[in-house]
């Protein structure tokens, strides 16, 4: 098993950050099978508020493709057929963070290849 680590191209949507009216940013979406193998994490760039790393159930980021979602400070729902909207709430504030859909699916497909067992 490896880890997953996949950078996107994501767009701020945080009124009151800095950043919201960039284009886009990187963020780097992680999997560590042997850390945790239901979790994912996101870490995104410094200047947002709360935390940079987040770490949540990759089920959560499945739903929330398809539905709206939410659990331990953070929602997910799908934003029209491309796009995305992961929303990290702490005591710092909110940052709204908005993606394309065919990478958030590429990363979990590479997620569940590197969590697959090896054939001997």
């Amino acid at each position: 098993m490896s880890v997953v680590e996949q950078y996107a191209r994501a767009r701020i949507v945080t009124p009151e950050d800095p950043l919201a009216d960039a284009a886009s940013v990187p963020v780097v979406l992680r999997y560590d099978p042997e850390a945790d193998p239901d979790s994912v994490g996101v870490g995104l760039p410094g200047s947002l508020p709360g935390p940079r790393d987040w770490t949540f159930p990759r089920t959560l980021l499945e739903q929330g493709l398809r539905a709206p979602v939410e659990g331990g400070g953070i929602r997910v729902w799908p934003c029209g057929r491309v796009q995305a909207v992961v929303e990290f709430h702490s005591a710092d504030g909110v940052s709204v963070v908005q993606f394309e859909t065919k990478a958030l699916l590429r990363f979990l497909r590479r997620t569940y290849t590197a969590a697959a067992p090896v054939a001997r």
